[in-house]
């Protein structure tokens, strides 16, 4: 079972809820009819807790937190139900009492900080404005609150932050302030809404932390709300899961992740993509829930998940399921059954049963190839930085990439990792070309592709393609999907008219999409369709090369295992190699058969994806690995002294020798001149790598191991 530590318990005393829905109703009016966000659902959360809410995209998770909050977009209203705080009911108090309690005694963090946060006010204005409104305070004290609260969070130097606007600021700042403002008011109850979804994993861990800490020192409640469901195996006391608007199951996290009982529940964890890598390391097929989440425009009847489910019978089509009573409830005729309770503190994964491999074995070469697809050798790229004013005179260089080299053969998949910042995104923008290096070579097919122009250039792009994280924002909005995926074709003069037609037709077939889409423009379709045209448009040129940048970061997990299927199947139909660049090493694992990780613009540690993820050499690696959420906790990784500490250095003045020194609990002297990758098929560049049989016993005090 997974066991919460004391940390995570809540405030003793606390016997009455300081929050609850009950038979909550959410409608969203739409010129097309009314979407019926929230269907009859009920929660507590007790004081001192933290209750996770999970789900894909459209379960209802934000809007719960937008109706609790009074935040609904233009059209919506809670038509129903009552929402009680701390025993009074949200719905029939005065408007201006319900506008104090929630700006005072209720807080909220929203996904993207960015676009919460003002970007033409400075941090202090922005921070401070909850206690000059609320608490009618004056400037100066406000001012002297929020650096206060500032610090509070851990944010370096807040007495110059606040001075600062949010452009200036990296994204886990970013997102220190946006809790500061939530928290200025000192809350009792905050609302986490998908706080760490666009941060890397160390990022994303030193929020999760500094949201666990916050809660202690504050006394508060916390309501996380997330599609990860490994931060809410790590973070939360109770889970609720969501599902087209109704909670489908809710139990202590422990209970629900040792032995979870709604179908829907079983399958989330069967599409994650630690439940497909077996002991032996080879992987096994993803589970993917087929279909969509039903349309909640519509009226629906008997179980909202039935048309996706396995395990559906006539009985479910036809019969309205409510919550089973006790502890752990759940809303399932045919549930998954209860596992046998396991010996406390014993981590065990839920029983998952996911689908054999087609090919049994990783996608990949049976065989190393002669010659590879892409040779990355040397390769440099500096971007000039300028100052401020209106002469913007060059103010130095900023190393983003930095004598990376690396090889990736035919059918293989090479795994880029690394934290924000790091140079990996870079790299990939230059192997397709749409940047040139600074120095060093891109061999593709043996073809250096830095040096080429004109028809030679555009020719190279028929080898190689690269698929965005944001399909979205790749794709022309006014154009239709026929004319997205036909205008490389147009470009490249390949065929005709009915030629092309021909291969659009078997683009879609291979991307398992309909024709239909053909007359429909990107708006109309799903983060997990999109990804499908792009990937679609990938392929539109045959290439032999695709380079996937974070290509699944910001799908559910439930549509990061139908595309990452999809990838893997056409890998072994057409023999594609593929450059795989992410932060999330729980994929690269899954998908690549070697992985390079980068720090800071260098290539640290380069080996095959068993022995990089299983045995690590390089502390960095090591502490990416322990960030990374997952429903089987590792002990080890919650020590303390795992987590890195501090901020990316600058990439304008990096650190001399080793770059990732400053931030190493095993740094000494000897760092300062710069290890080189050393070792035959597992490389790593560090003057005290880590040996995975002796580490935690050979590692000093609070270091990684």
């Amino acid at each position: 079972m997974i066991e919460t530590s004391g940390r995570h318990t809540p405030a003793a005393g606390g016997t009455q809820p300081l929050l609850e829905l009950r038979d909550l109703d959410t409608d969203i009016a739409l010129r097309r009819g009314t979407v019926h966000a929230l269907d009859g659902v009920s929660l507590q959360v007790m004081p001192g807790e933290t209750l996770g809410v999970v789900g894909e995209s459209g379960s209802g998770k934000t809007m719960t937190a937008l109706s609790i909050m009074g935040l609904l977009p233009p059209g919506g209203r809670v038509s129903g139900g009552q929402i009680l705080f701390e025993g009074r009911d949200l719905r029939s108090l005065p408007a201006d009492e319900v506008r104090r309690i929630r700006g005072v005694r209720m807080g909220m963090v929203f996904q993207d900080p960015l676009t919460s946060l003002n970007p033409t006010m400075r941090i202090g204005v922005q921070v401070g404005e909850p206690l000059r409104v609320h608490e009618r305070v004056g400037r100066a004290e406000a001012r002297e609150r929020t650096i206060e609260i500032l610090r509070r969070v851990g944010m370096p130097r807040p007495d110059r932050i606040v001075d600062n606007y949010p452009h200036e600021l990296s994204g886990g700042m970013r997102q220190r302030v946006a809790i500061a403002m939530a928290l200025v008011c000192s809350p009792r109850l905050l609302i986490a809404d998908e706080p760490t979804t666009a941060l890397d994993v160390t990022t994303q861990r030193q929020i999760l932390e500094l949201i666990d800490d916050l809660r202690e020192e504050f006394g508060m409640a916390v309501i996380l709300v997330t599609h990860d469901l490994g931060v809410i195996a790590g973070r939360a006391d109770r889970v609720a899961v969501m599902y087209a608007g109704r909670v489908v199951e809710t139990a202590a996290t422990g209970e629900l992740f040792r032995s979870p009982r709604h179908r829907y529940t079983q399958a989330l964890m069967e599409a994650l993509p630690e439940s497909a890598i077996r002991e032996s390391g080879e992987h096994a097929r993803l589970y993917s829930i087929p279909g969509l989440p039903p349309d909640l425009s519509r009226p629906l009847t008997g179980c909202r998940f039935a048309p996706r489910c396995r395990h559906v019978t006539d009985e479910c089509r036809t019969t309205d399921v409510t919550l089973t009573a006790g502890e752990h409830q759940h809303a399932c005729l045919h549930p998954v059954p209860a596992e046998p309770a396991a010996p406390v503190g014993l981590p065990t994964p839920a029983r998952v049963e996911p689908a054999p491999d087609p090919a049994g074995a990783p996608a990949g070469p049976a065989e190393p190839a002669a010659e590879p697809v892409l040779s990355v050798r040397n390769l440099v790229k500096n971007y000039a930085a300028h100052g401020r004013g209106l002469l913007r005179r060059t103010a130095g260089q900023v190393s983003a990439v930095a004598d990376v080299s690396f090889d990736v053969g035919p059918g293989e998949t090479f795994g880029l990792v690394g934290e924000s910042g790091c140079g990996k995104s870079t790299v990939g923008r230059l192997a397709v070309g749409l940047e040139q290096p600074s120095a060093g070579q891109i061999m593709l097919d043996g073809t250096d592709i830095a040096g080429l122009a004109g028809r030679e250039r555009r020719r190279m792009h028929r080898q190689v393609q690269l698929m965005f994280q944001d399909s979205y924002a790749a794709m022309n909005p006014r154009m239709r999907v026929d004319a997205i995926l036909a205008e490389p074709l147009e470009i490249q003069k390949v065929g005709g008219t009915a030629e092309r037609r021909a291969r659009i037709a078997t683009l879609l077939d291979q991307v398992g999409l309909s024709r239909r889409v053909l007359e429909r423009y990107p708006h109309e379709f799903s983060g997990g369709q999109l990804q499908r045209i792009g990937l679609a448009r990938s392929l539109a040129l045959q290439p032999r090369l695709i380079v996937g940048d974070e290509p699944v970061s910001a799908l559910d997990v439930s549509i990061q295992a139908q595309v990452l299927n999809l990838m893997r199947d056409l890998q072994r139909e057409l023999g594609l190699a593929y450059v795989f660049i992410s932060h999330d090493l729980s994929v690269v694992d899954y998908m690549a058969d070697r992985i390079g990780v980068m720090y800071l613009g260098k290539l640290v540690e380069v080996g095959p994806a068993r022995d990089v993820v299983r045995a690590a050499r390089h502390p960095y690696t090591q502490a990416l690995i322990d960030a990374v959420p997952s429903v089987t906790p590792n002990p080890a990784a919650a020590r303390d002294g795992a987590t890195i500490r501090g901020e990316l250095p600058s990439a304008l003045n990096p650190p001399a020798g080793c770059r990732f020194r400053t931030r190493c609990p095993l740094a000494q002297d000897i760092c300062a001149t710069e290890p080189p990758l050393a070792g035959d098929a597992h490389q790593v560049a560090c003057h005290f790598p880590l040996r995975p049989e002796s580490a935690a016993a050979a590692a000093p005090a609070g270091a990684i191991a």
